[in-house]
């Protein structure tokens, strides 16, 4: 077995790098491993984050924020090797940084920003402006998104397309849930329809979520009404 010194960088970040640097170059497994074989275990870590947050301690937090750190580490580490365009944690930092002051105007540059609906006006013009190749307000959104963290990201989508989407009323009668809580009565209860007719949850709201998408890109390409 090859012997390998503990990282000894006084910075707890670098030394968390350098830590797996030197697991990346000794143990067999994680030399073995690329992006993609890491996926699975990306999603993990998230999942146990997100219960972390919700339902954990602070001890639970601080080690599963960790955890994902692992995996950022991880994947930058394997990039650094890339024979064709490599890059490094440092370069994710910097990469990170520099979005991070363009978007946020009111803190770095000379925007004025007094409530949060501000904010994310600047912050949705600095990212226009970042991604100005893309011809489409789905461009970008990730379909393997939970279903229904995916309805809501494209119900916002559909709204600023001016597309009309079903109000709370329509979509559950007269009196809508009024908490989380009971939000998440009506969606077991859904659950249980769904369940009792045979049918698949899941699937039902990813086709239905497919039909929204072409719905979207309709309302974006069909031609703007004239005044009279």
């Amino acid at each position: 077995m090859t012997d390998h010194a503990e990282p000894v960088a006084a910075d707890p970040l670098r030394r968390a790098a350098d830590t797996m640097k030197a697991v990346r170059d000794t143990c067999v497994w994680s030399q073995q491993i690329d992006h993609r074989a890491l996926v699975p275990y990306l999603v993990e870590e998230s999942a146990e984050l997100i219960d972390a947050v919700e339902v954990g301690t602070r001890a639970d937090l601080r080690e599963e924020l960790g955890d994902l750190l692992w995996q950022v580490l991880f994947h930058a580490e394997i990039a650094s090797r890339d024979t064709d365009d490599p890059f490094d944690i440092d370069d994710v930092a910097r990469t990170l940084t520099d979005k991070m002051v363009r978007r946020h105007p009111h803190v770095f540059g000379e925007e004025t920003a007094r409530t949060p609906e501000d904010v994310l006006v600047l912050w949705n013009a600095a990212k226009a402006a970042e991604k100005r190749s893309r011809t489409s307000v789905l461009d970008g959104v990730s379909e393997r998104m939970p279903t229904l963290a995916l309805a809501q990201k494209l119900l916002g989508k559909a709204d600023s397309v001016g597309l009309r989407t079903p109000t709370d009323a329509e979509t559950v009668g007269t009196v809508p849930p009024a908490s989380e809580e009971e939000l998440g009565e009506a969606l077991l209860r859904l659950v249980v329809i769904s369940r009792a007719r045979g049918w698949d949850a899941e699937r039902a709201l990813r086709g239905r979520l497919r039909s929204l998408q072409r719905e979207i890109r309709e309302a974006e390409t069909a031609p703007a009404d004239l005044e009279e």
